[in-house]
Parts: C-alpha cells; sequence; structure tokens
C-alpha cells in the first residue's frame, strides 16, 4: 500500500490528516486516487496509519484515520552517516541506499582530501535534492521515519557534533591493511537499543592520519571493514548492513 510522509506528530492529530505538496499530485494525477482508497500516512515522530481518503483538492488530500499501525521498521540504535564530500553522484546513492539500510541522518563535511568543494549559492538546491532522495527511498523502503540530510560542514562541525554520540567510529583503511579485525565489534558491544552511533568515512582518498588523530582524541574507535579496501560509497552501506544483521537478524 503507498505511504506518505507528513510533518505532524502524532499527538496532534485525532481523526483527520492532511497529505500535502508535491504527494498531493502523485496521489491525484500520478496514481489516480479517489475518494474512499486507503493509504499509509507516517507522522514525522515516527507512527504510521491506515486511513482512507476523504476529499482530494488542487491543494490536499483529506483523510480519515481507520487505525493506527503498530509495526516498527526502524533500526533499534540511531545511526549517523559523516560522508566526506566524495565525486559525481556518490553521495546521493549513500543517502538513497544508506536510507533504505536504515540510516538515521546523513553529515556531508568537507575533508582534507574532498575534491569537491560545493558553493554557498549551489548548497540549497543540493540539500534540497538530498532530503527528496532520502524522503523517496524512505517510501519505498517502508521506513517509519525519513532520515535527516544536513548542511555540508567542516571537519571540526564533526568533532563537535561527536561529543553528543554514545558510540562513535571511523572507518580507516590503513586499519584494514595492517589486519585490524576487533575494534568494529567492541564498538557493537558499547551499543544497546535507543543508543546513537556516528560513523565517519572518508572521500575518495581517504582521511589524513592527522584527521585521525582528531577523532581518535575525540573517542572514536579506529575502525577496519574486513580484510578489502572499500570504496567510499560501498563502507556506508557495509556499516549497516552488519548492525542490522548484529541487532536484528542474530538475535
Amino acid at each position: 500500500m503507498q505511504r506518505y510522509f507528513i510533518k505532524e506528530d502524532k499527538t496532534n492529530i485525532e481523526t483527520t490528516i492532511f497529505v500535502n505538496g508535491d504527494d498531493v499530485h502523485h496521489i491525484s494525477r500520478v496514481l489516480r486516487m479517489q475518494a474512499g482508497d486507503k493509504i499509509i500516512c507516517c507522522t514525522k515522530d515516527g507512527f504510521e496509519a491506515l486511513c482512507k481518503i476523504v476529499e482530494i483538492t488542487n491543494d490536499q488530500v483529506q483523510c480519515f484515520v481507520l487505525e493506527w499501525m503498530t509495526v516498527n521498521r526502524e533500526l533499534p540504535v540511531s545511526i549517523s552517516i559523516a560522508s566526506g564530500l566524495p565525486k559525481g553522484d556518490k553521495l546521493e546513492w549513500i543517502i538513497q541506499k544508506g536510507t533504505e539500510l536504515g540510516a538515521s541522518s546523513f553529515i556531508p563535511f568537507n575533508a582534507a582530501r574532498s575534491i569537491v568543494k560545493l558553493e554557498a549559492k549551489k548548497i540549497g538546491k543540493k540539500l534540497e535534492r538530498w532530503n527528496k532522495i532520502a524522503k523517496e527511498a524512505s517510501e519505498q523502503s517502508y521506513r517509519n521515519k525519513i532520515p535527516e540530510v544536513l548542511e555540508p560542514c567542516d571537519f571540526q562541525h564533526i568533532i563537535e557534533l561527536a561529543k553528543s554520540y554514545d558510540v562513535k567510529v571511523v572507518a580507516y583503511e590503513e586499519s584494514a591493511k595492517q589486519g585490524e579485525k576487533k575494534n568494529l565489534a567492541k564498538a557493537f558491544e558499547k551499543l544497546e537499543e535507543g543508543s546513537s552511533l556516528l560513523v565517519v568515512f572518508g572521500p575518495e582518498g581517504g582521511l589524513t592520519e592527522k584527521e585521525i588523530e582528531r577523532l581518535e582524541q575525540t573517542g572514536f574507535y579506529i575502525c577496519s571493514f574486513g580484510p578489502r579496501i572499500l570504496r567510499t560509497e560501498t563502507a556506508p552501506l557495509y556499516l549497516l548492513s552488519a548492525v542490522s544483521y548484529y541487532f536484528e537478524l542474530s538475535r
């Protein structure tokens, strides 16, 4: 069943939900739905309701709540993916596939070896597109929530943000080359349901030794993701898959 995300919390809803924006066009013009058809509406705070369409206008779709669903498809831990800005459309790939795999937010940042340097005037449109990708991927993968894509920041801001996370991990290819195998498991052991995890990934050229040293000083686990060297767009997907197996499938 088609699902749509709304901006209200469940506590602000009694029996009526309004769907707005581009979703109105999708409901009325693309799917050609009519009054009486049913959809799923997901609230901002992660709840979903089975709804019946009451009225469709040019600006909104009015729905009546039939029942609140109890299925939670979110990962048991909140994972933020901090990616050193990569080239081309790789960040879009990370956001799309990372959303499908359960990431809670994405934080692009300018790493020392980032080739891409976004101009201030282009950030607004980029951010709009990235969040649209996250929204569409959330709908496709039946997420309860849409992950947030934050505005690109500098490396120092990552250090500041890290202070608010329960566990922090950085993927480092030199650790893989040296055969390090235990730190990721140690990091997972520190997590419990409801914990927050920040994972930092470098751009194509990786993170510099200085960046790694600063992260380590901030309390990051310096980890390899196995003996193979992963691309900047592959490593986040490995991490999210590993978390899903560890917390959802192996228990």
